[in-house]
Order: structure tokens, then sequence, then C-alpha cells
């Protein structure tokens, strides 16, 4: 398996595994974002994950929009960052830009 296809196959999981568990949780709960977030802060493990999360994000974002000129538009990487999860976002974006002659994730 090359690595083009690894990529594609970790956005995949990325997008299944958080799913798979947020679909248990609003089967469980209402859907409101206030007991969402609350939930993520139920003690400091879940603080910490969120923490974690939020500031990878961030780079993540910030490191696509560096790659504007080269890399492929970061619109998409951003949706799915914030609909379905860093996960699949990062993965995916790597796919994409690896379509990129001058892709440093060939």
């Amino acid at each position: 398996m090359n690595l083009r296809n690894f990529w594609l196959l970790l956005a995949i999981a990325g997008a299944v595994a958080p799913w798979y568990y947020l679909i248990g949780y609003f089967a469980e709960n209402p859907i409101s974002l206030t007991a969402f977030f609350a939930a993520a802060a139920v003690n400091d493990v879940g603080k910490a994950l969120s923490a974690d999360l939020l500031v990878s994000s961030l780079v993540f974002w910030i490191f696509i929009y560096s790659r504007r000129p080269a890399g492929p538009a970061p619109w998409p990487f951003i949706l799915i960052n914030l609909f379905i999860g860093l996960s699949c976002a990062l993965p995916a974006y790597l796919w994409a830009a690896s379509r990129q002659p001058d892709a440093v994730t060939a």
C-alpha cells in the first residue's frame, strides 16, 4: 500500500471512529451544544483532551493556510475538521496534497 492510499484509509477511519461514539452519545442524549461541551469537560482528562484537540486544530488550520498557494484549498478541510474531526481532516488533507507534484507528503 502506498502512502497516498494509507492517508485515505486513515481519513476514513478518522471519520468512522469518532462518529461511532458520537452517534451513541446523541442516541442517549438530546442534541445540545451546551450539554455536549459540559460532558467533554466533566473532568481534567476530558478538559486536557479537548484543549489538545483545540490547539492541534488551530495548528492544522495555520499550516494549511500557509500552504495555500501550493496545497489544496483549505476551506473543505476546515469544514471536515469542524463537522467530523481532526482525525479525518488531517489525513484527508495529506491525501489531497499528495496529488500535487510538489507535495511534501508523497
